[in-house]
């Protein structure tokens, strides 16, 4: 499962990479956005359909690797919050590597709240996809049907009156195997 996790990220990772530092080349570009939410702001003000088109873009542009990135660690039994910080840190930190590499782009520009906007999209396709699947994978990993014996008590046979009897098997160097009732207790 990990090595099919690190495949997915490094792949999804190339296509993030090829959408996102293409040259756009247009007459003009604006400044570079280092006020948070200014583009936000900016998105809310043309109107509910534009602006959700262009919020939802930002926030699932890297969200993917919500996902991907705690299956390509592989780890099952990790905490939820470390897992999530990890997460959400690596996410961030991608952002911020897209964002620079952008700036040396024609047409793209640094956006801090494509920052805001693609962090967010990991932290909440983790939240809301990994806990689910981890919780899964334990139950499914589990063993089924465990009886788990306290310390010093000897399981018991089926029944009561008796102790269990195991079967040994008994070798003599002139004859055959022969299996041999054992009448001693089971775990005794």
């Amino acid at each position: 499962m990990r090595a099919a996790g690190l495949l997915l990220t490094a792949a999804y990772l190339a296509f993030a990479a090829w959408v996102l530092l293409r040259p756009h080349y247009v007459p003009w570009v604006p400044s570079p956005n280092l006020r948070p939410f200014g583009t936000i702001r900016a998105d809310l003000a043309m109107g509910p359909g534009q602006a959700a088109r262009r919020l939802l873009a930002g926030l699932g542009l890297l969200a993917p690797l919500g996902i991907l990135l705690p299956t390509a660690g592989g780890r099952v039994d990790t905490s939820g919050v470390a897992s999530f910080v990890r997460t959400v840190f690596a996410g961030l930190m991608v952002s911020i590597s897209v964002e620079f590499s952008q700036t040396m782009v024609p047409g793209q520009l640094f956006d801090v709240d494509a920052l805001i906007l693609n962090t967010t999209g990991v932290a909440l396709a983790h939240l809301l996809v990994v806990p689910a699947v981890r919780r899964h994978l334990r139950r499914r990993g589990a063993p089924q049907g465990r009886v788990d014996i306290p310390r010093g008590e000897a399981p018991r046979s089926n029944r009561a009156d008796r102790p269990a009897t195991v079967a040994r098997t008994v070798t003599d160097p002139k004859g055959p195997l022969l299996p041999q009732p054992d009448h001693r207790p089971v775990g005794g």
